[in-house]
């Protein structure tokens, strides 16, 4: 199997392009600014160094939230105008999930993604992915009150207690290898929070 792995949720890209089950290609850095701009060269530059071309992918794995709005919309919106456009498989997977690939010595896993004003999105995972609570927008110290020392915090952003995701791209797509896979048109963005403006309509109702 050939594919296309997108992350844009938080302030890391992540491109990766596996051919015949073997990640050929994979790019992950810290973007601080203009992600739209560059996910498509990005994608170009994998895909040219993989030896394939965008038809022969079978699968197109998205990250599709939560995390950055803006990041978010820029991956869905990338992913699904190349599934559509070739008519390829398209897969949503949770950037929590993702973050739970990370190694540990720990019985659980604990992703984290700040969503301000002291809350986080979060779930916990086991070792094989499996889920222990599903993501959901929750207080942070709410949350830690809840853990132990069975329980492995990690995030990108500045969270007390975390370690750095080391993220496991070949661990997230062979669990996911057999999904039957979305519509393009109807994938959607896993915001799990309003956005400031729906917020703000809400209040006004």
């Amino acid at each position: 199997m050939n594919f296309l792995f997108i992350d844009t949720t938080c302030s890391y890209i992540t491109i990766s392009i596996g051919v015949n089950n073997k990640i050929t290609f994979f790019y992950h850095e810290y973007v601080e600014k203009d992600i739209a701009s560059k996910v498509l060269p990005i994608i170009k530059d994998g895909i040219e160094q993989s030896n394939i071309t965008l038809n022969d992918l079978n699968k197109i794995f998205i990250v599709n939230g939560p995390g950055s709005f803006t990041g978010i919309r820029v991956g869905v919106t990338v992913a699904k105008t190349i599934a559509w456009a070739l008519n390829k498989t398209i897969i949503p997977i949770s950037s929590l999930e993702l973050m739970a690939t990370t190694d540990t010595e720990k019985k659980y896993i604990v992703p984290m993604i700040d969503a301000r004003r002291g809350n986080v999105f979060s779930g916990i995972y086991d070792k094989n992915l499996k889920v222990i609570k599903k993501d959901s927008l929750i207080n942070l110290n709410e949350l830690k009150e809840k853990l132990n020392d069975d329980y492995e915090l990690v995030s990108y952003d500045e969270i007390t207690g975390s370690v750095n995701p080391k993220i496991d791209i070949l661990k997230i797509i062979y669990k996911h290898l057999n999904d039957n896979g979305v519509n393009p048109h109807s994938l959607n963005p896993n915001y799990l929070k309003l956005t400031e403006a729906e917020e703000k309509m809400e209040r006004k109702d």
